[in-house]
C-alpha cells in the first residue's frame, strides 16, 4: 500500500470508530436530497457510513455538481451494507486480506455472507444489494446504475456517458472522504 492509501485507511478506521450519529441539521441535507423512501433506507445505515455518505455529498457539491441521481447516489451508494452490518474488526479484516492476499479476496467476496468470508462478501456484493434497495425505493435506474457501479474500476467514457461522467464523480468523491 502507498503511503497515500494507508492514511486514507487510518482515517477511515478513525471515522468508524469515533463517528456519531449524524445531527440533525446534517440529516436536514439528506431529507433535502432524498425521498421519504430513501430516506428511510438512509437512516439504517451505520453512523459511519451516513457521516461518510454526507460528506461525499458535501465534496460532491463544493465541485458545484448538482444532479440529482448524483447526489441520491451519493447518499445511497452504501446502502446495500444494511442487509448485513459490520463490525469494526471485519472492516480491518478486510483492509488486511485486501493487501496481503488481494487476489484470493476477490474470490472470498463470492457466496454467501456466512463464516469468516461474510466481510469479504458484503464489500464485494454491497453495491448491487444498494442498487436493487434503491430501486424498490423509487430511486431512478440512473441512480440504481451509479449505486451499483460504484466500485467497479472499468474505464469510463465521460465524454459521451452522462452515466459515466457521473460515475466518474462519485468515484472520486467516495474515494475523497
Amino acid at each position: 500500500m502507498k503511503i497515500n492509501s494507508i492514511s486514507y485507511r487510518i482515517g477511515q478506521f478513525w471515522l468508524a470508530v469515533r463517528s456519531p450519529a449524524p445531527t440533525t441539521e446534517e440529516l436536514a441535507i439528506a431529507k433535502e436530497v432524498l425521498t421519504p423512501s430513501q430516506m428511510a433506507l438512509f437512516t439504517q445505515m451505520q453512523a459511519s457510513e451516513k457521516t461518510h455518505s454526507l460528506q461525499m455529498l458535501k465534496t460532491i457539491q463544493y465541485q458545484g455538481e448538482g444532479h440529482p441521481d448524483l447526489l441520491t447516489a451519493a447518499l445511497l451508494h452504501d446502502v446495500g451494507k444494511i442487509r448485513y452490518p459490520m463490525r469494526l474488526w471485519e472492516r480491518v479484516f478486510i483492509v488486511l486480506g485486501n493487501k496481503f492476499f488481494s487476489r484470493l479476496a476477490k474470490t472470498w467476496g463470492d457466496g454467501t455472507a456466512r463464516g469468516w468470508r461474510r466481510p469479504f462478501v458484503v464489500a464485494a456484493q454491497h453495491p448491487l444489494w444498494g442498487a436493487d434497495l434503491a430501486i424498490e425505493a423509487d430511486t431512478t435506474p440512473l441512480a440504481a446504475s451509479l449505486i451499483r457501479r460504484h466500485q467497479e474500476t472499468t474505464p469510463l467514457d465521460h465524454e459521451n456517458s452522462l452515466e459515466d461522467r457521473l460515475l466518474s464523480i462519485l468515484r472520486s468523491a467516495d474515494n475523497q472522504n
